[in-house]
C-alpha cells in the first residue's frame, strides 16, 4: 500500500510538471531501500553514498522523459544499477565529471536526509551470516539474488531492471532464464555453505 501510495503521488506531480517535488518524493520515498541495495551491493559505504547521490541527480535528470512504462520503483532501480556500474568503471570519478544541475537543491537535500536517516540503521543491522558469500559472485548474480530475495520483485520486474528495453517476448525468455540462473545460485550458495557450515543446525 505505501508502494502505491508513492506511485500515485509521484505519477500526480509529475503529470501536473511538478518535477521537483516528484523527484523528492521518489527520493524520500524509495530512497532507504535503494541506498540499501548499493550498501549490499558496493559492499563499502562512502562508495554506496557516492553511488546515492549519483542515482538521486540521474534521477532528477531523467525524470522528465520518464513514459511509465514501468512502476517508478522498477525505473529507481535501474537507475542505481547503471550509476553502479559506471561507477565501477570509473573507479569513482563520474561524479567530477557531472555538472551541476540549476535548481536541484531540493533533490541534494532529500537525498542527504535519506542517507543520514538510513546509514545508522544500515550500519547496525544484523549481518546476513551469507553475506560473504555473496561477495563471491559477480555483480549481476548480486543484483539477482538481491531484487528476488529482498526486495521480493518479479521477474518481469527483474528483467526490466537487468534489461530494460526488451519488448515482451524477449522479457518472457529473459524471465526464464534468470529464474534458472537464479535457481543454480541458491544451489551455489547451499553447497559452499554446507561445505564451511555455515548452515548449521539450521539445515533442513
Amino acid at each position: 500500500e505505501q508502494r502505491e501510495l508513492i506511485e500515485a503521488q509521484v505519477k500526480t506531480l509529475h503529470q501536473e510538471g511538478q518535477l521537483q517535488e516528484a523527484a523528492a518524493v521518489a527520493v524520500r520515498g524509495y530512497g532507504p531501500e535503494i541506498l540499501g541495495f548499493l550498501m549490499a551491493l558496493m559492499r563499502d559505504e562512502q562508495d554506496a553514498c557516492d553511488v546515492f547521490s549519483q542515482f538521486s541527480e540521474d534521477l532528477w535528470r531523467g525524470l522528465e522523459g520518464f513514459r511509465w512504462q514501468s512502476s517508478f520503483r522498477t525505473w529507481a532501480y535501474t537507475l542505481a544499477r547503471n550509476a553502479s556500474h559506471r561507477f565501477r568503471r570509473t573507479h569513482g570519478r563520474a561524479r567530477q565529471r557531472q555538472v551541476p544541475l540549476e535548481n536541484d537543491k531540493i533533490v541534494h537535500d532529500v537525498a542527504h536526509e535519506v542517507r543520514s536517516a538510513t546509514l545508522p540503521f544500515l550500519r547496525t543491522e544484523v549481518k546476513d551470516r551469507f553475506a560473504s558469500l555473496r561477495d563471491t559472485l559477480t555483480a549481476d548474480d548480486q543484483t539477482l539474488l538481491i531484487l528476488r530475495i529482498d526486495r521480493k520483485m518479479s521477474w518481469r520486474e527483474i528483467v526490466e531492471v537487468m534489461n530494460p528495453e526488451m519488448d515482451d517476448a524477449q522479457m518472457k525468455a529473459r524471465a526464464a532464464m534468470l529464474r534458472k540462473r537464479f535457481e543454480r545460485l541458491k544451489m551455489k550458495l547451499k553447497e559452499i555453505a554446507e561445505r564451511e557450515g555455515l548452515l548449521g543446525d539450521e539445515q533442513g
